[in-house]
């Protein structure tokens, strides 16, 4: 088990990532923050770019799409491996802080590397046989993309006293 507290200033953004065979427990502290999340459309859906970077992108379907705020009824959120947005970015509304409980911890050499995507809309590679169900507005395509470079987070270390779970 993993346990991270990320405080957020106005605006700022933790890009389209996702948590591979894991399960996350969510709880806004402080402040409002948007999410928006997918899920993978199974069986998957894939489709090779255009772009100069002829890179594959896959198809998801939008799983959450709102502002999660501490001072209204906030209840916990949860992430599970393949379900309940697990590919999702985060917008602070407002200043902000989130409590999350990863498990299991991300372990690169286990396979729980966290990836980065860039959404692009559905007519961006729309071809006629995909399980939309009309609602293309609910659906985009997923493209991996490396570690944003403009990303920082800065990470500090808990030192108070001993935490027993």
């Amino acid at each position: 088990m993993q346990m991270c507290m990320f405080c957020f200033p106005t605006s700022s953004v933790i890009p389209l990532h996702d948590h591979p065979g894991m399960t996350v427990v969510s709880k806004v502290l402080y402040g409002s923050l948007h999410v928006k999340g997918y899920d993978w459309v199974e069986p998957a859906c894939i489709k090779i770019s255009k772009g100069i970077s002829r890179a594959p992108v896959r198809l998801a379907k939008l799983s959450v799409d709102k502002v999660l705020s501490a001072s209204a009824p906030c209840t916990t959120s949860v992430l599970y491996p393949n379900t309940g947005g697990n590919l999702h970015c985060f917008t602070a509304v407002t200043s902000c802080a989130v409590l999350d409980i990863l498990t299991p911890p991300y372990e690169e050499s286990a396979g729980r590397k966290c990836t980065y995507y860039r959404d692009y809309p559905f007519s961006s590679f729309r071809s006629g046989d995909e399980p939309i169900d009309g609602k293309e507005d609910e659906y985009a395509w997923l493209e991996e993309i490396d570690t944003p470079e403009d990303l920082y987070m800065r990470q500090g270390k808990y030192t108070g006293p001993p935490i027993q779970i």
